[in-house]
């Protein structure tokens, strides 16, 4: 008689080799070069990929269970949020610029990385690289649909949400985020994982998610925290993958170690720029803060990126070529971003104002070394401009930086009174910077950034031809609606109506 012998349930070990690693192959009539054509041309040299290790060993199978449990999970919040007027229960309309912004100028960049990483499952020739990219793509492109969906409640009843994709591709402070991230998709493969993988995901995520999404707590938007928890658990293993990447290349041969300190310091960069959207929502946009841009930067950008870079020492990895002189304009970004909105708020898809005494009174506590000397009088001198009935708005042109993409708004990192501009040279053309750090990355592929789509030359181009009205129809921005003033605005009526009929007994 034939015995039953019970199956040996395999180790998760060997469970991932067998779905991840046992599925890859030698290739017989195809040279291997040829399949994967993008791996050699940036320099890095790759002697074993098998040396490469996904510390969550997750399989596929495994993904998908956890990831529908979380969508799950979600769609019923997002369901009762909407059900129960959650629109109504955020602390106050101005909140919403915050949320505007995030879908215009995050949201797509979630999309543009699904995009990135699914190539880079294609053109990395090792198998846990591939799936881990994977796997990494999906993530991204269910991050978008996340939020998106998300926000979406807002948009039935507040203005600004509407036109999102458009402000994506065609909004001036847009481009800011749209061109890091083309910036990134275009490079090749290993230097896409030091740009997204790690200078993103590993260096800078954290001072964008952690403390947005607890500025949302606070201000009682649950839409936002539950696509922000669900993202979460996904960015530990974005995380882990743009570490682990960039430990492999420096261990597979010490010729990478140049290469990879290059990228390290050009999207630290480009990424600290991207981050002065999210500096200005934490100090001026959260009715309720949780903390200041420059309280969030001493935890997830001093504590951690100087634990994570002593730990990389090892490798001979620096910290980036511009940490410095970041550190010297976190006290001064926020107000300087928000000058800049508030004088162009014609041409925003969001609202803009000026901060009230209590916020002033807050400013100046969270930075008391600049906001009194340097930022207040500005203040106080548009508040005075506003009273008189010649509320001060920038009609004029400003001058763009060629690599970031931002308005020329920032100062000298050594002297907050001077303007930083920086100019250069290329086959003749003239190129303007806002400071060091993107002149020496324009410097360093100028083939690549002379291409640049900027906006403001778009406005003298066919079909808007210096018609602002025009450019308000391209873009999907309606005028006296999603911009301007906050005060009086159409949001700030509507909100405060609404919250009124569902507080009241009448």
């Amino acid at each position: 008689m034939d015995m039953k012998v019970a199956k040996k349930k395999l180790a998760l070990k060997e469970k991932y080799r067998l779905l991840t690693r046992d599925l890859g192959w030698e290739p017989t009539y195809q040279n291997k070069d040829e399949i994967y054509p993008y791996t050699k041309y940036e320099g890095i040299r790759i002697h074993d990929w098998d040396k490469w290790e996904d510390p969550f060993r997750l399989t596929m199978d495994s993904y998908w269970k956890y990831q529908a449990e979380k969508e799950r999970k979600f769609y019923a919040i997002i369901d009762a949020h909407a059900q129960n007027n959650g629109h109504l229960h955020i602390t106050d309309a101005r909140y919403l610029s915050a949320l505007k912004i995030f879908l215009q100028a995050i949201s797509p960049g979630e999309y543009a990385a699904g995009k990135g990483f699914a190539r880079m499952g294609r053109e990395f020739p090792g198998v846990g690289t591939q799936v881990a990219c994977q796997m990494q793509a999906i993530d991204e492109i269910r991050h978008a649909q996340t939020q998106i969906h998300a926000l979406s409640n807002y948009n039935k009843f507040y203005n600004g949400f509407h036109a999102f994709a458009d402000a994506r591709d065609r909004m001036w402070y847009c481009t800011v985020p749209r061109s890091f991230f083309d910036d990134a998709v275009s490079a090749g493969p290993f230097e896409f994982m030091i740009a997204i993988g790690f200078s993103f995901e590993y260096v800078l995520t954290n001072l964008l998610f952690v403390p947005f999404m607890s500025g949302a707590a606070y201000n009682g938007d649950m839409a936002t925290v539950t696509f922000g928890f669900s993202a979460q658990s996904d960015e530990a293993r974005h995380m882990t993958l743009g570490l682990e990447c960039i430990k492999f290349m420096l261990e597979q041969d010490p010729a990478n170690l140049p290469i990879v300190q290059g990228w390290i310091d050009k999207w630290f960069w480009r990424g600290f720029r991207v981050l002065g959207l999210v500096s200005t929502m934490m100090d001026y946009m959260l009715p309720k803060r949780v903390m200041s841009w420059r309280e969030a930067w001493n935890i997830y950008g001093i504590e951690n990126g100087t634990a994570l870079f002593r730990d990389l020492a090892r490798y001979g990895i620096r910290a980036p070529a511009g940490w410095d002189d970041a550190e010297k304009a976190i006290d001064h970004m926020s107000h300087q971003f928000m000058l800049g909105l508030y004088q162009w708020s014609f041409g925003t898809a969001l609202h803009s104002w000026i901060p009230s005494d209590d916020d002033m009174a807050w400013l100046a506590k969270k930075y008391p070394d600049t906001f009194d000397k340097y930022y207040r009088p500005r203040w106080e001198h548009i508040k005075k401009l506003k009273a008189a009935g010649t509320q001060f708005a920038n009609y004029g042109l400003a001058k763009l930086c060629q690599t970031c993409q931002l308005p020329i708004v920032f100062t000298e990192p050594d002297d907050p009174t001077r303007s930083a501009q920086r100019e250069g040279e290329y086959k003749g053309e003239k190129y303007h910077f806002c400071s060091d750090g993107c002149q020496h990355i324009f410097e360093n592929e100028p083939e690549k950034y002379i291409q640049a789509w900027l906006p403001m030359p778009q406005l003298f181009q066919d079909p808007i031809g210096g018609d602002l009205a025009a450019w308000m129809d391209w873009v999907g921005l309606r005028n006296g609606k999603d911009n301007g003033d906050f005060d009086g605005s159409e949001d700030q009526k509507n909100f405060d109506a609404w919250r009124a009929m569902a507080t009241s007994n009448q």
